[in-house]
């Protein structure tokens, strides 16, 4: 089996898989909230992800809940996967024998089912009645970061949890990775869902794997989530499209595909005054992301936000004009997921009326 045959490759020389021992307004047109709340999402190395996952390091941990700490290293993602690996085999050998006594044997049975599912912006009032229904039946649930944890607390008592999220300078799987651990569980006739923060087909990857899939003769079923432009728009009270105001909108990624700082030469083609930007893993791109769009003609005043953890109670928010929209964000110190919402729209919500109106009052008394 392709999972069998890529991730025993690691080094069995590593060393073994270790355990621990208010409202604040700023300038004119310039908003944000602030909250120390810890994050809604599933962290690198955090508490809640070994616990979830627990089932898979049954054979390295004494204590259930014992999670590691070691510094961030090329090494920890190794250690995990060979600590998962037993766990994972085993897994697959108890899918093969279910498979094999329910329907006359290897062959007897097509392989199981896969589904791309949206988990939307965070908040798990905003998922799909289809989509509880899947996650509820999986037999196995690959899940990334974005996914929230009330959203993780709707999965089925049955089901076995694996993180494969992706964060900046971390990835517990890479994307290669992911594909083989998709491919292995539906050809051992297992429900596998691919659960995935917004859309699944939004910036989330999940063409690669459905392509990858389904050349490999594996049926996927995608079921769309809301993504976050438009679920953290519509918490904030933006319409993306406005008539008179915008007749379009455009999602961007704020990466390029092999990093770096520049935000993918887009600036040109996007800075439409007539149009709505909303900016995707775009935090730290968004100083070079802004200059271009005003050099490109864009109005260094036009309205913009930016929504970190948006959708969830954690969830902060600054508003300000094109040309201070960076350093806002910088002394807010949103962190990531943050979305940029940039365009005329911005000024139909609630909250940008609400900041100017008190920008302007602390303006009078000064």
């Amino acid at each position: 089996m392709a999972l069998v045959n890529k991730l025993p490759s690691l080094s069995s020389s590593s060393p073994k898989f270790k355990k621990p021992s208010s409202f604040k307004l700023n300038q004119v047109r310039s908003i944000h909230y602030k909250s120390n709340s810890p994050s809604p999402f599933t962290e690198k190395h955090s508490i809640e992800r070994y616990k979830r996952d627990n089932w898979v390091y049954n054979s390295q941990l004494e204590q259930p809940h014992s999670f590691p700490v070691e510094p961030d290293t090329g090494s920890i993602r190794e250690h995990e996967i060979e600590a998962q690996l037993p766990e994972l085999k085993r897994l697959l050998e108890v899918l093969r024998e279910k498979r094999e006594s329910s329907g006359g044997g290897e062959r007897g049975r097509g392989p199981g089912n896969v589904f791309l599912v949206g988990a939307g912006p965070g908040d798990p009032e905003l998922l799909t009645v289809k989509a509880v229904r899947v996650i509820r039946c999986a037999d196995l649930l690959l899940y990334d970061r974005l996914v929230s944890n009330e959203v993780l607390d709707l999965v089925g008592h049955d089901a076995r949890l694996l993180y494969v999220g992706k964060t900046a300078g971390y990835h517990s799987r890479t994307q290669e990775e992911i594909h083989e651990l998709l491919l292995s569980f539906a050809e051992a006739g297992a429900n596998v869902v691919r659960l995935k923060g917004g859309d699944p087909l939004v910036f989330g990857r999940g063409g690669e794997e459905m392509d990858f899939l389904q050349q490999q003769g594996i049926q996927v079923q995608v079921i769309p989530g809301i993504t976050a432009a438009s679920g953290i728009a519509a918490e904030l009270g933006i319409p993306l499209t406005h008539r008179g105001v915008a007749n379009s909108v455009r999602f961007l990624t704020g990466h390029s595909r092999k990093g770096g700082t520049d935000p993918l030469f887009v600036a040109e083609n996007a800075a439409d005054p007539d149009s709505t930007l909303v900016v995707y893993m775009g935090l730290s791109t968004l100083p070079s992301l802004a200059l271009k769009l005003i050099h490109h003609g864009l109005p260094p005043d036009t309205p913009a936000a930016a929504v970190e953890r948006g959708t969830t109670p954690q969830q902060r928010m600054v508003f300000a004009e094109l040309k201070d929209l960076p350093d806002k964000i910088t002394r807010a110190q949103l962190v990531s997921p943050t979305r940029i919402i940039v365009g005329k729209v911005v000024a139909l919500s609630p909250f940008w009326a609400q900041s100017s109106k008190e920008a302007s009052s602390l303006v009078e008394v000064r």
